[in-house]
């Protein structure tokens, strides 16, 4: 049985009205990326050995703790690991909230389960300290190692989660309050749907303009800006059909055609060669009175199979649904597909944006 086309067809659907909050955001309303270097310790023999820049670390926390070790004196560090630790800082976030963050091992140790994350500093792209992170490990994975080198690991054990291990410690500025007036920024750069959504806030009473095809200026004098926004987030707006586009995903041979999806006057012939060799081991029994040696003598034999190739016939400005009944007529694999679509973008035939993920 042939294997299925791995399509996934969207049917061409007139214009439809989505609210503005699902295909827009607010201007500078946006998480700031959080990052910080930390150590975990409590593990159960699973952590960096002793790499210089561990120990190190765990001599810097000592001092900070009052605790100087000798001159020459190596903390032993299988119970410890340094980590790279990661948060994101939402926006409007005040002090005293807290933030969930991620620990991921930077060193060789090889798992983080039962550990505990040291008070860690985390910055952001500034430079500056915006959170800080602490708590026990949560981690999903695991992993066992025998004595011979043989290794189960499950997951990813080398991090993990501290929920609500991180409290911010300062705000970060944002422009929503200020100004005379809000932007909005479409999630995609559109036109068409930039001018639909400049009229349907313009409609609601609010004057609105489209900059270009990803920002809508909106004046708003500053005061209650919550108002504002929760009133333009929720308006209706009919957005058209997004660009005709043919999504192919190389790694695993999926292929996602769009709606609008249309093909010039063209015709595909599309065959499969398939060559078989056979290799078939015979024994040579010579005579009794020849006195001569058995031997094994290797026999090939070589066959072509071509099936019948056949040829699809696309008409002017065929649809989709067109295009899928000529390639599933044609017997092709994804693989083969994909040859296709190339070939008919290739010839200029394919009215698509081709895409490969």
């Amino acid at each position: 049985m042939r294997r299925l086309l791995a399509l996934a067809l969207l049917t061409a659907t007139p214009a439809h009205a989505d609210r503005i909050k699902d295909i827009a955001h607010f201007g500078g309303v946006r998480a700031n990326a959080l990052t910080g270097y930390g150590i975990v310790v409590g593990l159960s023999g699973t952590g960096d050995d002793n790499l210089e820049y561990t120990v190190q670390s765990m001599k810097s926390a000592a001092a900070r703790l009052g605790v100087t070790l000798p001159p020459g004196v190596a903390p032993g560090l299988k119970n410890a690991a340094a980590v790279i630790v990661t948060a994101e800082l939402p926006a409007f976030a005040k002090p005293g909230q807290r933030l969930d963050v991620t620990v991921s091992a930077l060193g060789k140790a090889k798992s983080l389960r039962g550990g505990t994350l040291l008070l860690s500093p985390l910055v952001g792209a500034d430079g500056e300290v915006y959170a800080l992170a602490q708590g026990n490990l949560a981690v999903g994975g695991f992993g066992a190692e025998g004595r011979d080198g043989s290794k189960l690991v499950v997951n990813t054990p080398s991090s993990g989660r501290v929920p609500s291990g991180a409290s911010v410690e300062r705000a970060v500025d944002n422009p929503f309050n200020s100004g005379d007036a809000l932007t909005l920024d479409l999630n995609e750069p559109d036109f068409t749907t930039a001018l639909a959504v400049a009229r349907a806030i313009t409609k609601a009473g609010l004057p609105a303009q489209a900059v270009d095809s990803t920002t809508v200026r909106i004046a708003a004098p500053p005061g209650d800006r919550i108002a504002l926004a929760s009133r333009i987030e929720s308006l209706d707006v009919g957005v058209d059909a997004p660009p005709a586009r043919v999504i192919i995903n190389a790694r695993t041979g999926t292929v996602v055609i769009g709606a609008g999806v249309r093909v010039l006057p063209a015709a595909i012939a599309h065959g499969n060669l398939t060559v078989r060799v056979t290799e078939t081991l015979i024994a040579s029994q010579p005579a009794p009175e020849s006195y001569g040696r058995t031997v094994i003598v290797p026999q090939s034999r070589v066959e072509a199979e071509q099936p019948p190739v056949r040829m699809a016939l696309f008409a002017p400005g065929v649809a989709l649904g067109d295009i899928v009944r000529a390639v599933n007529a044609l017997g092709a694999a994804p693989g083969d597909l994909v040859a296709i679509l190339e070939a008919l973008k290739a010839a200029g035939a394919l009215r698509a944006e081709l895409v490969v993920i």
